[in-house]
């Protein structure tokens, strides 16, 4: 049975200040490399059947600074698509849209759970059918509306799991059913 392993992108200006980013692709900042560097002995260990990265360059930055320069793209892990609201922040989208949120509104000009869910559940897939562990580099959202998708769950529940940047999660089983082994480390 498969493992998934979760990196989310070391830290960039909009990520630090609470901006929705979805297709803006920004740099890391120097803190959110030295972060992504910190990962490699982390991850060393383990031997990856599979490794992904969004195409995005913050996941493909973090993924290259912690030892995983060769990982490949995989356009499904990028991150849940904001429209018209990209580059601003939840409480800016709250002026004209009160109590919107990425998991449960509509998104200008974005995408639907609906497809987010469509190709998350190609990611499950890939992983399941690895008999070795799955690495993958990804964004905070799109990361958590994985986890979500790995639980049997819609990805609406992925509000209810927080994801620093620059962390690592891992993805198993409990006997025979989906978990959560470690999150946020």
């Amino acid at each position: 049975m498969g493992e998934l392993w979760l990196v989310r992108h070391g830290q960039t200006e909009w990520s630090r200040d609470g901006r929705h980013t979805s297709d803006t692709d920004l740099p890391l900042l120097p803190e959110g490399e030295e972060r992504a560097r910190s990962l490699a002995p982390r991850l060393a260990g383990t031997g990856f059947g599979l490794v992904m990265t969004s195409p995005l360059q913050r996941a493909r930055r973090t993924a290259e600074l912690a030892g995983f320069g060769d990982a490949e793209v995989d356009s499904d892990l990028v991150e849940w698509r904001y429209g018209e609201y990209e580059g601003i922040t939840s409480a800016e989208i709250h002026r004209s849209d009160p109590g919107w949120t990425i998991w449960d509104g509509v998104t200008p000009d974005g995408e639907s759970a609906v497809q987010v869910t469509e190709r998350l559940d190609r990611v499950v897939a890939r992983v399941l059918a690895e008999t070795e562990p799955t690495l993958a580099f990804a964004h905070g959202h799109s990361l958590r509306a994985l986890t979500a998708r790995w639980l049997d769950q819609p990805v609406v529940e992925g509000r209810r799991l927080v994801l620093g940047t620059g962390t690592v999660c891992r993805l198993g089983f409990e006997h025979d059913f989906r978990a959560i082994v470690t999150w946020n480390s």
